[in-house]
């Protein structure tokens, strides 16, 4: 049957796949971010997921204003770089896995979450930058996608607690999947940032250092974080983080860290990465050991 071998949340700064894609992650501004990311890399070389689904947010490349879904799981069984305004990142086409989207689709209806499915689309920074950050460069993507874009950019968004719930309903849909599957699930975007208005460029390390501890060791208090705190603490665009909270609640109520890295600024935003793993599965395979 599938299963879900790992979380990760990462932020997915456009400026980091645009110094991947142009050969400018060099020198002192770099340095630490690049070595903090290693981890992450080794874990996927270790754990191998057959699957990723990347919960993110489209940014008007997919979707537009003249029609907002709450959530979307894209089944296509391939998935193009969108064009930003300045062509597609030269990254692989993502390759899709309709039959397990198809499932986790159906499984979510019937547990009456009201998912858009999409049977075309093209994927943006969202999607890539996390994929760039957990695999680099290759010709090929080394697993599979299925994308689950989640609205955070037109009120109202989506509460913490319903998209945590979602996660739960994804991993009871990827159990369920008959053919043995191995499925890291992705949170992204966030953490602390604002890119417009008075409060531009706002970052604060403090609150979300705070809040990746509550996410992690106490999801229950985490999923019931307002959307006036989030706006008000972290930004207009820090709100992203609610979809961290998709990833969480796809894993055990009690998870270990294997690995967390936190780097301010990148660009305007505070860089956030975290590697989580069911406490259960840890205790039967061993425990891996990530250092900064």
């Amino acid at each position: 049957m599938g299963k879900i071998v790992g979380g990760i949340g990462t932020s997915h700064i456009p400026s980091i796949g645009a110094a991947m894609d142009n050969g400018t992650m060099v020198g002192e501004y770099w340095q630490r971010f690049v070595n903090g990311i290693q981890p992450v890399r080794d874990w996927m070389e270790e754990v191998k997921p057959d699957v990723c689904l990347i919960v993110y947010n489209d940014h008007a490349s997919a979707f537009s204003l003249e029609s907002i879904a709450t959530f979307s799981i894209g089944v296509a069984p391939k998935f193009n770089p969108a064009d930003e305004g300045y062509g597609p990142r030269q990254v692989p086409v993502c390759e899709g896995n309709s039959e397990l989207a198809w499932h986790i689709a159906e499984s979510l209806i019937l547990d009456e979450f009201d998912m858009t499915i999409v049977n075309e689309m093209d994927v943006d920074h969202g999607l890539t930058v996390p994929l760039s950050v957990v695999y680099g460069r290759p010709k090929a993507w080394p697993c599979q996608v299925i994308p689950l874009a989640v609205n955070v950019v037109q009120y109202p968004q989506p509460t913490g607690n319903r998209c945590y719930n979602l996660g739960k309903a994804i991993r009871k849909a990827v159990e369920s999947f008959p053919a043995e599957t191995k499925v890291a699930i992705f949170g992204t975007g966030g953490l602390s940032h604002q890119l417009q208005g008075e409060r531009a460029g706002l970052i604060n390390v403090e609150y979300d250092c705070n809040w990746l501890d509550l996410m992690v060791n106490e999801p229950e208090a985490a999923k019931k974080v307002s959307h006036t705190e989030y706006l008000r603490e972290t930004g207009s665009e820090g709100i992203e983080a609610i979809m961290w909270l998709v990833m969480r609640g796809a894993l055990d109520d009690k998870v270990d860290e294997v690995y967390r890295f936190t780097h301010a600024p990148v660009s305007n935003s505070h860089y956030g990465l975290t590697i989580l793993e069911n406490a259960s599965d840890r205790v039967t395979e061993g425990k891996r050991t990530f250092k900064e």
